[in-house]
């Protein structure tokens, strides 16, 4: 068996997902108050995101050797994963669109379900302060949701990996 087919077996595996996570939550969080930089809707929905692939990777943690755990760790991770990337995707082309005649805007109230009010329940962490077309901090040129299809992208990329091994190697989930 090689390495990467083992790991979803292992529970240091889904932990280092889920901190993985939990350190991208919490990097935002240090952005909205530390740095002042308010999140927009954009970024609430990618928070969001992040946190089922957090939670993915803790609620997996438990019982990684019992398969219906791990296909639902692996649902929840693929299916975060990419929302936040198509999140990011359509979160970047509001800040790069240039045709003046084309008004993109973004809600200012999030659209959870009427059972997950997150924004009322936790508005430190959910509620939507900025504007989307704002581009208020760069790194090597790029804006926070372009990094974020990166950070996204190469979550993508790690669920495939994992699994085209376990399933290549093991013919297992």
């Amino acid at each position: 068996m090689t390495p990467i087919a083992k790991w979803p077996t292992i529970k240091s595996s889904w932990m280092l997902l889920g901190f993985s996570a939990l350190t991208i939550e919490v990097s935002a969080l240090y952005f909205q108050y530390g740095m002042g930089l308010e999140p927009c809707i954009m970024c609430i929905y990618q928070r969001v995101a992040m946190m089922g692939i957090m939670l993915s990777g803790f609620i997996t943690a438990i019982a990684p050797g019992m398969m219906a755990v791990r296909i639902v760790g692996y649902i929840g991770w693929g299916v975060s994963a990419v929302w936040g990337m198509m999140i990011a995707i359509e979160h970047v082309s509001i800040q790069t669109e240039t045709d003046p005649f084309v008004f993109t805007t973004c809600e200012i109230v999030p659209k959870f379900p009427s059972w997950l009010q997150l924004h009322e329940w936790f508005p430190a962490i959910f509620e939507a302060r900025g504007d989307c077309g704002d581009v208020n901090w760069q790194l090597l040129g790029y804006s926070m949701p372009q990094w974020m299809i990166v950070v996204f992208a190469g979550f993508v990329l790690g669920l495939v990996v994992v699994l085209g091994t376990r399933i290549i190697k093991e013919r297992t989930l």
